[in-house]
């Protein structure tokens, strides 16, 4: 089989993996259930997906994939547009609440509760950074654009950060901003979080809009790295 037969195999098989994933959840994915809803014997599948685990991790690259890649087009398309970093980040944080929804199944995967058994090898740590990345570098022009505020007070104690951040960031900015990563990385947690509740309906029973509520999420979250979010904007 060529490269490209190759590769069509194994798309399938991922679509019907995504498939099974959104039915019956991640327990439901192994290549015997591949196989059988690809009317195809397991030896065709396992010559691309060897086991469970393996299927796990193609759809997990893929979702962490695509939903940093929709928060890039959308980055892109802000700044094409002149946006301040403000709405950068409210474009982007949007963008990824539309493809959460759009793909509940893939979000529950890489957000949700960790599947029993499975450990996600170090491949999918790069697509997992697009995220953070895509957020660090709407922080990075911020700053470099004088977007921000200073904090009222600075984290206490030495740094909190793992070399990774600091390298993601580009380096840790001078006094009063030497605390950004870490407020970041804060921002970042506030974003997952706000998205948990609203993919698995936490919110729906307390507020009347739940995009409209999101975007003031954001924004709320986003005072706490000096930035400001704009608002008055319709929702999606």
């Amino acid at each position: 089989m060529d490269a490209s037969g190759i590769g069509s195999a194994d798309e399938n098989f991922k679509s019907t993996a995504r498939q099974l994933l959104a039915k019956e959840g991640a327990s439901g994915v192994s290549p015997d259930a591949v196989a059988r809803d690809s009317g195809v014997p397991v030896a065709d599948v396992e010559a691309h997906f060897p086991d469970r685990d393996a299927l796990l991790t193609a759809l997990v690259i893929d979702a962490y994939n695509e939903s940093g890649a929709a928060m890039e087009r959308a980055d892109q398309a802000a700044r094409d547009a002149g946006a301040p970093a403000g709405a950068r980040l409210l474009a982007v944080t949007r963008a990824l609440r539309r493809w959460s929804f759009d793909n509940t199944a893939e979000f529950t995967l890489i957000y949700g509760s960790p599947v029993p058994g499975y450990h996600a090898p170090q491949d999918t740590v790069p697509p997992a950074s697009r995220t953070p990345a895509v957020l660090a570098g709407i922080v990075r022009s911020a700053l470099e654009a004088g977007e921000l505020t200073p904090p009222r007070r600075a984290v206490p104690g030495p740094p909190l950060l793992l070399p990774e951040a600091v390298e993601l960031f580009g380096g840790v900015p001078e006094a009063p901003f030497s605390d950004i990563i870490e407020r970041g990385i804060v921002l970042w947690s506030n974003l997952i979080g706000l998205l948990v509740f609203q993919v698995f309906s936490r919110t729906h029973d307390s507020v009347r809009d739940e995009s409209a509520f999101f975007d003031y999420a954001i924004a709320v979250a986003a005072e706490s790295i000096g930035l400001e979010v704009p608002s008055g904007e319709t929702t999606d």
